[in-house]
């Protein structure tokens, strides 16, 4: 690889990770603004919710789209509808915290705003993809697309982190606040899009790709908890001349599973932010550091699973399945009954660690049960479900926390524990490993 594409890597590794880490810090500090504007918790639910059932359904347009109409175009337009998404939440967020209009009115256009990003934010990774996939070989190609996805993954854990430390004070008479990391995250978005429009080969009009025919594949949407499975990285790679229904005899039981851990983990988290306020009896500006803390670390320990422990252990994608459904039904339940910010997070992480085998389980399992000519197809299958969990799992989780405080938790502990029972039925040995 020359310097130049070491270069470019590093400018479309930035651009994955700030896109993921605004969403999620968004994602992070918005229970706190809602509870602020005085707004019902699922109305903030459904804010994530739209904007990633619009995800989900716009990432494949845009990747089989990029492939026509040039991939630095919809890298821009991935980029430019994440910058503009997130100034007008900042300024409707801005201007229901100033009193300027209601707090209902400010989350009512705070979910036109995150219409953009569910629409045009997808655009940008499936480019991305293209573009490395593009200019590296095929020895190359795999572990490229690994680190560029990494990125994304990363992003998910950075913004939360980081979210707390982006609170602003006023501009003048006007007060900015919880809307701080909107703001900061639109100027970063801002930058990508000049950087990338200074930087970045028109694919359109130069020899930029190596590889004319190699392409990117729809990602799932970025969320807290939506650990990188690595599926996306298989359908921009692996074959797909044989198309597998989600159906199919073979990897049926696999997609049941991921769908039904994948909303529990979106339950879970989503509902965490508002646990954290209403269990340490925190007013809502004070509660995103706490709310950090249990957030890093839950994404530590499903780091550790993924990175160190499923390499130490080398389990079968069944195995794993089944032990990180207990360890998640465990998790889950001790979640909602915590009632201090030491509890929450061991707890919190506890489940992390659970999903932690579960997702990679989900990517692996599936991949197994079919042959190589359908390992493109399946792919894509897992990545829709991972995307898919987060359209109604936040929805489904903060509704239920508005009745009572721990039934997200002990539903989705439960809902693991049934699934347990399921795939130990269901699922088939592997003689294989998840690797």
């Amino acid at each position: 690889m020359t310097a130049k594409f070491d270069r470019d890597f590093a400018l479309l590794f930035t651009v994955m990770l700030t896109i993921a880490a605004g969403n999620t810090a968004l994602q992070s500090v918005l229970p706190a603004i809602g509870r602020s504007l005085h707004v019902r918790d699922n109305a903030v639910a459904a804010a994530f919710s739209v904007s990633a059932l619009l995800w989900v359904i716009a990432a494949p347009f845009w990747a089989n789209r990029s492939d026509r109409r040039g991939r630095r175009s919809m890298i821009l337009l991935g980029v430019g509808g994440f910058a503009v998404s997130l100034t007008l939440c900042g300024v409707f967020l801005a201007a229901g915290i100033n009193g300027w209009i209601g707090g209902t009115a400010a989350f009512m256009l705070f979910i036109l705003g995150r219409l953009i990003y569910g629409t045009f934010g997808a655009a940008a990774p499936p480019a991305v993809q293209a573009i490395v996939a593009g200019r590296t070989t095929l020895d190359e190609r795999t572990k490229a697309l690994t680190l560029l996805g990494s990125a994304f993954g990363l992003g998910t854990i950075l913004g939360p982190a980081i979210a707390p430390y982006l609170l602003l004070g006023h501009v003048g008479s006007v007060e900015i606040g919880l809307s701080g990391p909107a703001f900061l995250f639109a100027l970063f978005g801002a930058a990508m899009f000049g950087a990338v429009l200074r930087m970045l080969p028109d694919d359109r009009t130069e020899a930029a790709l190596d590889d004319p025919a190699a392409h990117g594949a729809a990602n799932a949407y970025p969320s807290i908890g939506g650990q990188a499975s690595g599926a996306s990285i298989t359908a921009a790679t692996a074959p797909h001349t044989e198309e597998v229904g989600f159906t199919d005899p073979r990897v049926r039981a696999w997609m049941i599973a991921g769908l039904v851990f994948g909303h529990a983990q979106a339950m879970t988290g989503q509902a965490i932010g508002f646990l954290v306020i209403d269990r340490l009896h925190l007013h809502p500006a004070d509660a995103l550091q706490p709310t950090g803390i249990v957030l890093m670390m839950g994404a530590g320990a499903a780091l550790l699973v993924q990175w160190g422990l499923i390499p130490l252990f080398n389990l079968t994608p069944r195995t794993m399945m089944l032990v990180g459904l207990l360890v998640a039904a465990a998790g889950c339940a001790l979640t909602g009954l915590a009632t201090s910010l030491y509890g929450l997070a061991t707890a919190y992480a506890l489940a992390s660690v659970g999903f932690g085998f579960t997702r990679p389980a989900f990517t692996a399992g599936s991949s197994l049960a079919v042959g190589s000519a359908a390992q493109g197809s399946v792919a894509g299958k897992v990545t829709s479900v991972n995307g898919a969990s987060f359209v109604l799992g936040p929805s489904l989780g903060v509704g239920l926390y508005e009745f009572r405080h721990a039934l997200p938790y002990l539903t989705a502990g439960a809902a693991c524990l049934g699934l347990m029972a399921y795939c130990w039925v269901a699922l088939k040995p592997s003689a294989r490993t998840a690797g």
